[in-house]
């Protein structure tokens, strides 16, 4: 009601165009948090081309400081949609998108920190290692985005902040 109320239209003419509350929900959130997604997928894919690298880890910055630039844009650029995800859908099927979000990272951490087991002969970093460290990564973004109400502020600092992320990755690959 308090939807229909603000847009000026009846609950009727909302039910037209949307099944229900979640339908709308996802009318707002889905695509650009697929598009969240797609970064996510091709950044990693660009990783795991880069297999000798990676075993041997020697692996360049850029990749990663463009995919978190680029995670950075797409947030803000729909930030009323990953606003409402963040803060407003507890309750709907999106609830769970950052958990999905770690799941994602976690997997691909898994596989790199394997690359370089196997690459190198050095002890496997262990599950719960590579579940943190998505969980900082995924906190780090998040809470730049809920703290920083400005773009060119929050991509000021994301360079730092994944550099920080990278190389605790580094020092515990390489003393695992």
């Amino acid at each position: 009601r308090n939807i229909c109320k603000e847009a000026g239209v009846t609950t009727g003419a909302l039910y037209f165009f949307f099944k229900d509350k979640e339908d709308l929900l996802a009318a707002l959130v889905e695509e650009p948090l697929r598009q969240l997604y797609a970064i996510m997928e091709e950044h990693y894919a660009t990783e795991m081309h880069n297999e000798d690298q990676v075993a041997q880890l020697d692996i360049a910055d850029d990749g990663d400081l463009e995919a978190s630039r680029q995670i950075i844009r797409q947030m803000y650029a729909n930030r009323e949609a990953f606003l409402l995800l963040l803060t407003k859908s507890q309750g709907s099927r999106f609830e769970n998108c950052l958990d999905e979000i770690v799941d994602i990272s976690e997997q691909q951490y898994r596989r790199l920190c394997d690359m370089v087991t196997n690459a190198t002969g050095r002890p496997r970093v262990d599950d719960y290692m590579t579940h943190w460290m998505a969980h900082i990564m995924v906190d780090t973004f998040v809470h730049l985005f809920l703290h920083e109400t400005e773009e060119r502020v929050a991509l000021k600092h994301v360079d730092a902040l994944t550099m920080y992320l990278v190389r605790g990755w580094m020092g515990i690959m390489t003393e695992s």
